[in-house]
């Protein structure tokens, strides 16, 4: 293996001796990939309108890619207020999610492979899925309640105002009340793994790294 090479992958596991130590690592970042993946599966976020006419509630689930449920419903209510249909959100985010976190989880694996500091280069992106979701969903929702149609029916009795994307939130007579959802779940677990992981990367690899370089 050529210089270059060997100070990206690292020195190999020592044939002798404990292996535990240097496969925690692995099984951790293993772990991490496959809860990335079946994140992709599943819904990250959902909220409930409550409103008057709707005793039981209106619910969307939003997934990587999609957004299910009452959402012509919501959209219905949204226009009285002169708020924009939900699907008009995220439209890009949503087209390259799956194709971005599956890449991701790619890249968790390939960190199985590094035995340097390159691993955590390789994996921490990863680590990012949750608070970049929740910091989209908040910009969008944002941008969607401070930027009211004023034509609208009921505008003159509604102020700009950002939807709480998790809790409860009033908006005159209406409710909503948003949560994190599996999706959002498996990712949270994913970034604890990584970080998890990462740690004992560096305590099982570090000693091997400065060995190699004396």
């Amino acid at each position: 293996m050529n210089t270059k090479l060997q100070s990206f992958f690292g020195p190999r596991v020592p044939s002798k001796g404990a292996r535990w130590p240097y496969r925690l690592p692995s099984l951790l970042f293993t772990a991490a990939a496959l809860c990335l993946i079946a994140s992709m599966f599943v819904p990250y976020w959902n909220m409930t309108l409550n409103a008057p006419q709707y005793p039981k509630g209106l619910t969307v689930w939003v997934s990587v890619n999609s957004m299910e449920g009452d959402v012509a419903e919501i959209d219905g209510l949204n226009h009285y207020i002169g708020m924009r249909p939900l699907g008009e959100a995220a439209q890009l985010e949503r087209r390259f999610s799956v194709l971005a976190i599956s890449a991701l989880a790619l890249l968790v694996l390939a960190a199985v492979f590094v035995h340097t500091k390159w691993a955590a280069v390789l994996a921490i992106p990863s680590a990012t899925v949750p608070p970049v979701f929740l910091l989209d969903m908040y910009l969008w929702m944002r941008h969607f309640g401070m930027n009211l149609d004023p034509t609208a029916a009921l505008s003159s009795s509604i102020k700009p105002f950002v939807p709480p994307i998790l809790g409860t939130g009033m908006i005159a007579q209406f409710s909503t009340t948003a949560r994190a959802d599996w999706g959002l779940y498996l990712a949270t677990a994913a970034s604890i793994l990584i970080l998890t992981g990462l740690y004992f990367h560096r305590k099982a690899y570090k000693p091997l790294v400065e060995k190699s370089a004396e």
